[in-house]
Parts: C-alpha cells; structure tokens; sequence
C-alpha cells in the first residue's frame, strides 16, 4: 500500500522533493527550523550528523517515549 505524506512544514525547501531515504541520510539541517549552529551543537553532544541519527539516538527516543506514555495517560 503506498503511503503519502505532505512534509514540507517538516523540512527545508531543498529537501520537500526528496525521498524519505535521501530524507534519513540528509543532515540534520534539513530539517525547518534546524540551524547550521544547532546542527554542529548535534554534533559534538550526540555525535548526530544525519536526520537518521537524530531519529535513531537512545536519548531522543527516550525522551519521546516517555513524553508518548504521559500523553496517554490524560
């Protein structure tokens, strides 16, 4: 079953068009709102150069799970 999604308030103007592969590879300042400084702070704190990295890191996950388990909770 294909699947769409409009993400371009997600994402900088040079990356609407692109697949959600190229997405997850692109750094992380493709991202709106993502600065190059913001990126290189990613960078020296988690090591995060990708969007792919940032979606897959332990403590942004953890993070979001336990905002997720709140959230169900009301």
């Amino acid at each position: 079953m294909a699947v769409s999604a409009d993400l371009a308030k997600l994402l900088d103007r040079e990356y609407e068009d692109k697949t959600l592969d190229e997405i997850v590879k692109a750094p992380v300042e493709a991202l709106a709102g993502v600065s190059a400084e913001d990126a290189e702070l990613l960078k020296k704190a988690f090591h995060i150069k990708t969007v792919g990295d940032l979606g897959r890191n332990k403590f942004f996950r953890a993070a979001t799970a336990l905002v997720d388990l709140t959230d169900s909770k009301k």
